[in-house]
């Protein structure tokens, strides 16, 4: 695995293997790699000449700096997860490399509604300091196809309208969620989880596949096949229920301090008016345990 750590270099490359007619993958993270991050990894290998994955901790991303400090760093672990992945390349650059002129004022992209719904409201100014790295990534990489995963579900609408709004050829490749064995999404947060909290954190899976039970029973009922009557029953006000009833059980559990259960259009993230059995729907959760905030979504 080749090892890259200036934006010139990268480029460099990037130049070389697209005149030899290459594709090439990307799949941009923050490091302390697991099972999910190589899924990313091996997806690329099978749809790609090159893979390049890149490991920076953006710090303008942060909107809590407790939270950058805490971030874990395990390079040599990541390092020997790459290669045995067989990822090509690893773009590996400093802070001042990304951000020499420094990083104190982010450059605010309007993402609208995205920006400022869900997590935009839980992390204000996240997705302002994600989506400024993303940029700077995928314009030192160009790279073909960007891989990125669902559990991110936000973070990967942001970025399909940046690379819309930059007029880039790159295309956005969501792989679904890689779970722990006892459902748990995947997540380099999880490690800071003591023994109780991690044992505990199940119950957000738990949650969302109850959500999931609920509404599949509603589109059954009044599914496409349904009169448009019985349709009209499973409005707003029932959605709001599900979440509310969502919420209130996994907020009984002490350990945690849930931020939101939410059940949006998958493809817009706006709120559903009612359930047809037709509109794709998605479901999200945030909540602290044991001091780590952690996100799950389940596609409905």
């Amino acid at each position: 695995m080749q090892i890259i750590k200036t934006i010139k270099e990268i480029n460099n490359q990037v130049v070389v293997l697209k005149k030899e007619g290459k594709n090439i993958g990307f799949a941009p993270t923050m490091g302390a790699l697991h099972a999910g991050h190589i899924t990313l990894i091996r997806q690329s290998r099978k749809e790609n000449d090159v893979t390049v994955c890149s490991i920076f901790v953006n710090p303008t991303q942060f909107n809590d700096p407790k939270d950058f400090d805490k971030y874990p760093i395990t390079l040599e672990k990541d390092m020997q997860q790459l290669v045995a992945a067989k990822c090509d390349i690893l773009f590996l650059p400093s802070v001042a490399e990304m951000y020499p002129k420094g990083y104190g004022n982010k450059e605010k992209l309007d993402f609208g509604f995205l920006n400022n719904t869900l997590e935009g409201e839980f992390r204000p100014g996240h997705f302002d300091g994600m989506a400024q790295i993303v940029e700077k990534l995928l314009l030192a990489v160009e790279p073909t196809r960007l891989y990125m995963g669902q559990k991110d579900y936000q973070q990967a609408m942001i970025c399909t309208e940046l690379i819309k709004k930059r007029k880039m050829k790159t295309k956005l490749v969501l792989c679904p969620i890689k779970r722990e064995k006892d459902g748990l999404a995947m997540s380099s947060r999880n490690v800071r989880l003591d023994k109780r909290s991690r044992a505990k954190a199940v119950e957000i899976v738990k949650v969302l596949r109850g959500v999931k039970r609920v509404v599949g029973q509603q589109t059954t009922d009044h599914g496409p096949r349904a009169t448009a009557s019985r349709r009209s029953t499973v409005d707003g006000q029932r959605i709001a229920d599900i979440e509310q009833k969502a919420f209130k059980k996994l907020s009984s559990f002490p350990e945690f301090k849930v931020e939101y259960v939410a059940i949006r259009n998958a493809k817009t993230l706006r709120s559903v008016k009612v359930i047809d059995g037709k509109t794709p729907l998605v479901a999200l959760v945030a909540a602290w345990i044991g001091g780590v905030r952690l996100i799950d979504n389940m596609l409905l």
